[in-house]
């Protein structure tokens, strides 16, 4: 019994060595990235011009953003003073339908607003 231990012990330690190798032997080579001879070179006038104007266009829509961003705040500063108002005119006992339309308003365009601060992304 001890033998048959040991034979297959011996098959074992001469056998993992040779499986470890042809696997290794089997794997795919790691893939080899061929460089794109158009990355090297210097962009075209066409290029430039490109992303010249694709600069100039981003730079405008951004003005656009914040110009509607501002707007969008002042209009959110006037609803919130009407807000005050409503809620002033109103006592502890009776909410108008007012304040909940106004409140309900505000948080259409304070959402609007946080949208627009977050970009075009």
């Amino acid at each position: 019994m001890p033998t048959k231990r040991i034979l297959c012990l011996l098959l074992l330690c001469l056998l993992l060595p040779s499986l470890g190798r042809a696997q290794a032997r089997s794997a795919p080579p790691p893939p080899v990235h061929i460089a794109n001879p158009q990355e090297s070179l210097p962009p075209a006038d066409g290029d430039e011009a490109r992303d010249q104007l694709s600069r100039e266009m981003a730079k405008k829509a951004n003005q656009e953003r914040h110009a509607a961003l501002k707007s969008d705040a002042d209009k959110l500063l006037k609803m919130a003073v009407e807000l005050k108002g409503y809620v002033d005119k109103s006592n502890e006992n009776v909410l108008s339908l007012d304040v909940i339309k106004k409140a309900e308003e505000i948080e259409k365009l304070a959402h609007s607003v946080k949208d627009k601060m977050k970009g075009p992304n």
